[in-house]
């Protein structure tokens, strides 16, 4: 299998395996009183990230190899990505879920940035495409990923305050 297909399929059984864990978690939180702030913005991420996938699938060459140091960034991205998931343990969801009564988390990451899960997905988005040479994609995914983001931070950060405030 071509290093492209292997590192597509990889990422994309990461991420339905983070899409599992995260589904547990939004239930559960439901069931605990947790409130959607954005159900309306949810499947524009779904599509965005879907999308991402399939046109690296469908317009990038097979046989492009990869630029192996983009490749081992990435890799190490996914660390950054499992240390955000393990800081917000329970709390850790694709959607945007608040909980009234629950302390915010300020340990891992977030000991220094608000929001480091949409940092670290954006750099991916540029990454990836990149690493195969795919300059045009990692364009536009990030740019549509950035109206998304700044959109979903603020709307994160309105949920938020009253529980800032504490």
């Amino acid at each position: 299998m071509s290093p492209l297909y292997t590192t597509l399929a990889c990422v994309a059984l990461q991420r339905l395996a983070e899409l599992a864990w995260a589904g547990h978690n939004t239930r559960r939180l439901r069931r605990e009183g947790a409130i959607e702030v954005d159900a309306a913005g949810y499947p524009w991420f779904v599509v965005l990230h879907a999308g991402w996938l399939v046109v690296l699938l469908a317009l990038v060459p097979a046989a492009t190899p990869p630029y192996w140091p983009l490749l081992a960034l990435y890799g190490l991205l996914q660390l950054a990505r499992l240390w955000v998931i393990l800081s917000l343990g329970r709390f850790w969801t694709t959607r945007v879920l608040t909980l009234p009564q629950a302390t915010l988390i300020g340990n891992g990451p977030y000991r220094w940035l608000r929001h480091p899960n949409y940092l670290i997905a954006s750099v991916e988005i540029a990454i990836l495409p990149l690493a195969f040479g795919a300059i045009p994609l990692a364009v536009a995914f990030s740019a549509l990923n950035l109206v998304l983001v700044l959109r979903r931070v603020a709307v994160e950060e309105r949920a938020l305050a009253p529980r800032r405030a504490l």
